[in-house]
């Protein structure tokens, strides 16, 4: 008995010494591993990217901010004196990259850890001794007015507070499911839930969901840990340059074959957060209508099940339950950019760009005439040469053109953008020849032109924008006000994304006189770099400012904080000199007289007066940041926003139409062009943005 104890005792240290020596070997590699990247990174952000500059200690202070949001963005873990601790490494970051010495983020994320740890006991104590959903109590909303507690007793509140505004959700949400199934299926006996198991319920969803953000975080490993510094340093060079891990870079070639199974949305990373950056034309959240890009997704369900926090998560694994098979529901709890947080319900499905292209038909104007109305919801092009946006734009133009419209309103509300080189084409069908955009790459400027002298329509032209048009839209509408060729109209100004970003595999980066073997340590992933910035042919970027409309009109989001100039670390706007070009012969638009109207139909107009009613609303409980998260306030609250979004008729403000595909043609199952037309006359009555734009087109000279 005693060989056998003393043969188990042996047994037992050989494999734990043996697992220690696995882990350290594993550290070691880590390490070595991370140092490679920390001096491949460092090389090709200063070499390539379009500021051509060293990392310094304005990068690391960025860097430092931007980990703390990334890790904490409610403050909910670490304490003040955390961050003093870790103010010593504010202006060394730059340096750790140079060197390899990297010590910071596995400091800071042990620091994390153990933080994690002692919310995890304060959690469940809390939930152990129960919650007061009736009492009268506030707390901050905005994280950017929430100071870190200095000692575990603030903490503990804070948490407590959270998870009884996160009880008093579930009980509002469990309870208005329970009476919509008993008001759906009448007739049918179905037990209407006690406020006691309604808060059980509640209870239960929270702990479940504040377990699995807690295991979520215990498990982050060292190569976790570099990897989120890498991605941190870089974007603090700029919001849309990144690095992506191996699996990230997978995930982003997926999508760039536009295959995914999912929501049709792409998102990314922004202080903690997983934010809706733009919706995918053809995919299922562009046809559900309800997710916006600058939404904030919060929280993931899968069907019926319970919400997963997704706070603080990583990107792929935030993607990874959005994403699901073709047919399957996920819900998103989000807050959107006016600060309401709504539960948007998506069916999965294949995302295929070529699902949605240009659309469009012909408006009668009172008395005799037609308008021409055209949707170009992205600027697709199949490089494969299958299909491309500037060839179904030229046909369905020669179709209006053929009808001898009077105006043309071209609808790039929420285009996000696409190829660049559609976006100079498109351009040369409304002008004669000349150049379209400027594109810079550090030192050097080229100039790309239209050189064909064919006009497709030479009549008075509207471009329709908003707060969600960006890049080659962008470019597209510049270069339209820029030579006096269309008249500007929506939002005070457009997205303002004016740069261009390449991707390098970084296993062809290595550098040759490493003169060791590094081929153990791939794959390394990819870096996505901002290389090149895009201006107008004025001279002015299309950086940050965007394009500014010639006609304002409000919109819901008119006072949010949407665009490139809100985004962390945003490159900022500036002036080269201009291209050399002829502006347009005749401008037929009075913008003086116009504005002058425009005043006055925004006064009186049902639908604007709705628009600046929910829009003054929203800014005032953007700045109404003390919320009250008793179950009676917030019902109530509820019951507010629900009339608001009544009254608004609870529809997205852009249009999406579905006529006739000028690139494609009938086919079976399409509708009718008099189906079509008599379904545009129904949405034009609702749309207030196409009513003052046909009123415009009526008064060109």
């Amino acid at each position: 008995m005693m060989k056998r104890i003393a043969f188990l005792l042996f047994f037992s240290f050989f494999i734990t010494a043996s697992c220690l020596q696995a882990a350290e070997h594993s550290r070691a590699y880590e390490l070595k591993r991370a140092q490679l990247l920390s001096y491949i990174l460092n090389h090709e952000i200063t070499t390539y990217h379009y500021y051509h500059r060293p990392l310094d200690n304005k990068i690391s202070t960025q860097a430092f901010k931007l980990y703390l949001k990334q890790v904490d963005p409610r403050k909910q873990f670490f304490l003040q004196k955390d961050i003093d601790s870790l103010k010593g490494f504010k202006l060394k970051l730059d340096d750790e990259m140079r060197s390899g010495n990297l010590q910071f983020p596995i400091a800071a994320d042990e620091i994390l850890r153990e933080r994690v740890k002692q919310v995890q006991a304060i959690t469940t104590a809390i939930f152990k001794q129960g919650i007061d959903l009736n009492k009268v109590e506030s707390m901050q909303s905005d994280a950017k007015k929430i100071r870190y507690c200095k000692t575990i007793e603030e903490l503990r509140d804070r948490w407590r507070k959270d998870i009884k505004y996160q009880t008093v959700s579930q009980y509002l949400d469990i309870q208005e499911i329970n009476k919509a199934a008993s008001e759906t299926n009448k007739g049918t006996k179905i037990k209407i839930k006690k406020p006691a198991e309604l808060k059980k319920e509640a209870l239960e969803k929270v702990r479940k969901s504040d377990d699995y953000l807690f295991s979520r975080m215990l498990k982050m490993d060292n190569e976790d840990s570099y990897n989120r510094f890498f991605s941190i340093i870089v974007r603090a060079v700029d919001p849309h340059s990144d690095y992506l891990p191996p699996n990230r870079k997978e995930d982003f070639d997926i999508h760039m074959r536009g295959s995914l199974e999912g929501i049709g949305a792409v998102l990314q990373e922004d202080s903690g957060y997983v934010k809706v950056v733009r919706i995918i034309p053809g995919g299922a959240a562009y046809r559900q209508k309800q997710l916006t890009a600058d939404d904030i997704i919060l929280m993931v369900a899968q069907g019926q099940k319970e919400p997963v926090n997704i706070a603080g998560m990583r990107l792929r694994d935030a993607v990874s339950l959005i994403r699901g098979k073709k047919g399957t529901t996920v819900r998103l709890t989000v807050k959107k950019p006016d600060g309401t947080i709504r539960v948007i319900s998506i069916v999965r499905d294949i995302v295929q760009l070529k699902d949605t292209f240009v659309k469009a038909v012909t408006i009668k104007l009172p008395g005799d005439g037609l308008i021409g109305y055209m949707k170009i919801p992205s600027f697709y092009r199949d490089f494969r040469g299958k299909r491309n946006v500037t060839d179904d734009t030229r046909k369905a133009l020669k179709k209006l053109t053929a009808q001898h419209i009077k105006g043309l309103i071209i609808d790039l509300r929420n285009d996000g953008g696409g190829a660049l080189v559609d976006a100079v084409k498109i351009a040369g069908l409304f002008i004669r020849t000349g150049p379209v955009v400027q594109i810079r790459a550090q030192d050097k400027t080229d100039i790309l032109n239209d050189t064909d002298p064919s006009i497709t329509y030479s009549g008075p032209l509207l471009i329709l924008i908003n707060r969600f048009s960006a890049s080659a839209s962008e470019i597209f509408a510049g270069a339209m006000q820029d030579y006096g060729r269309a008249i500007i109209v929506g939002s005070k100004h457009s997205y303002g994304k004016g740069t261009v970003q390449t991707m390098l595999n970084l296993d062809n980066q290595l550098p040759s006189f490493f003169g060791i073997n590094v081929s153990r340590y791939q794959p390394l992933g990819a870096l996505k770099l901002t290389t090149q910035k895009f201006y107008r042919i004025n001279g002015g970027s299309t950086q940050d400012r965007g394009v500014a409309s010639d006609i304002v009109i409000p919109t819901r989001f008119m006072y949010s904080k949407i665009g490139e100039k809100y985004s962390e670390n945003a490159m900022p706007w500036d002036k080269i000199a201009p291209a050399s070009y002829k502006k347009w012969p005749s401008y037929p638009f009075n913008i003086k007289k116009l504005r002058e109207l425009n005043v006055h139909l925004i006064k009186t107009n049902k639908k604007f007066i709705e628009i600046v009613k929910e829009a003054d609303e929203a800014r005032a409980r953007q700045q109404h940041t003390i919320i009250d998260i008793d179950l009676a306030s917030q019902r109530h609250e509820r019951q507010k926003l629900a009339a608001i979004r009544k009254a608004a008729g609870d529809k997205p403000y852009s249009p999406y139409l579905h006529g006739e595909d000028y690139g494609q043609g009938k086919k079976a199952g399409r509708i009718t062009p008099a189906q079509e037309k008599k379904k545009f006359i129904k949405r034009l009555n609702t749309d207030p943005a196409i009513q003052e734009s046909l009123d415009i087109l009526r008064r060109a000279e």
